[in-house]
């Protein structure tokens, strides 16, 4: 790789779909400001993701402040940015909307859209200052239509893509800015939900009661959502801006 090594930010690094593509980033060549919430298991991610050049921020990717520390110290240890994932995300519960909780409606909404929001807020003058760059958000499958018990979540994840599609339409030239729509991976929100609403389940059971809807017939792999965000990320991506990419096993096809 001629010239300096590229950078990305990755949040909700410490685990899941977040862990693999750190893992994929760096195998492609890329130094990493990898940000999760306190107390997450970063111990042994540099080992699992074979590099060096690592840089580990705790943050509440809710708090602005919290955003402008993270790419400070992308700025002082790297002096570039060039990609950043939006990943860090969280589910909230499962129940009718009239049962919702608020506060859990509001929480998830501070995560999962004002979270992106600011990452996109934050990183995007670093990113043009060192020449332009990608961003890629993770969206849903439920982002494309709707679900019974997951109002908060899913009206999330609708928002998610339209932040896609303003940014992209707004640096469109400088910064791409895309996002994927997995269907179920196999990764702890979905093991959580198993323990709270069927936890007598079995793995296989509760894999495949999620996955009728499914062509392939199985949950993801969190590596396959991480092939997918390196893609877009990349030079081999460089006229993909504004797209909303089903990761879904065909779920969408139908």
């Amino acid at each position: 790789m001629n010239g300096p090594r590229p950078v990305v930010v990755v949040t909700g690094a410490a685990r899941g779909i977040g862990r693999a593509t750190v893992e994929r980033f760096a195998d492609a060549g890329y130094d990493i400001v990898a940000t999760d919430l306190p107390g997450a298991p970063f111990d042994d991610l540099a080992d699992a993701a074979r590099i060096t050049a690592i840089e580990y921020v705790e943050a509440d990717v809710a708090s602005s402040d919290d955003w402008a520390r993270v790419i400070e110290r992308c700025t002082v240890r790297f002096g570039r940015l060039d990609a950043l994932f939006n990943n860090a995300g969280i589910e909230g519960p499962a129940a009718p909307i009239a049962e919702y909780p608020d506060d859990e409606f509001d929480r998830i909404m501070a995560i999962n859209v004002r979270g992106v929001f600011l990452g996109i807020k934050h990183a995007a003058p670093l990113m043009l200052r060192s020449g332009g760059g990608a961003i890629v958000n993770n969206s849903s499958i439920a982002g494309l239509g709707g679900g019974a018990r997951i109002a908060g979540y899913a009206a999330s994840k609708h928002a998610v893509i339209g932040l896609t599609r303003s940014a992209a339409i707004e640096f469109a030239g400088t910064i791409r800015v895309n996002a994927i729509c997995p269907s179920p991976t196999g990764t702890r929100m979905m093991w959580d939900l198993r323990d709270r609403i069927g936890g007598d389940m079995s793995d296989a059971d509760f894999e495949r009661a999620f996955t009728g809807d499914t062509p392939m017939g199985r949950f993801a792999e969190p590596g396959e959502m991480a092939d997918v965000v390196v893609f877009l990320a990349g030079s081999a991506a460089s006229y993909i801006t504004g797209a909303i990419l089903p990761v879904d096993g065909g779920t969408t096809a139908k």
